[in-house]
């Protein structure tokens, strides 16, 4: 349990950082899968093609989850023994 603790509380501690469009859309989420940051280029800045914009957001906002997940599961897996407790993931 003390292991699993550790591992949850690391969790805090954890940044993922993803792009999307080329580097256009940057975006930082934390362990806790709340965005922190959104960056986005100027020159993805089309106000005729803003729905390419959003797309780029949103691809950028779920590798950087997905990003989360994995590391969550990497260390939850550790902490376990790669046991699968019910109710965890």
């Amino acid at each position: 349990q003390q292991k699993l603790a550790e591992s949850q509380e690391s969790m805090n501690e954890v940044t993922v950082d993803a792009s999307a469009g080329g580097g256009m859309v940057k975006v930082t989420v934390d362990g806790a899968m709340q965005l922190k940051s959104v960056t986005i280029d100027p020159d993805a800045l089309d106000p005729e093609d803003v729905e390419m914009l959003q797309d780029m957001v949103a691809a950028a906002v779920n590798e950087a989850l997905r990003g989360v997940s994995e590391i969550s599961s990497q260390r939850l897996n550790a902490a376990t023994g790669g046991l699968n407790i019910p109710g965890l993931m």
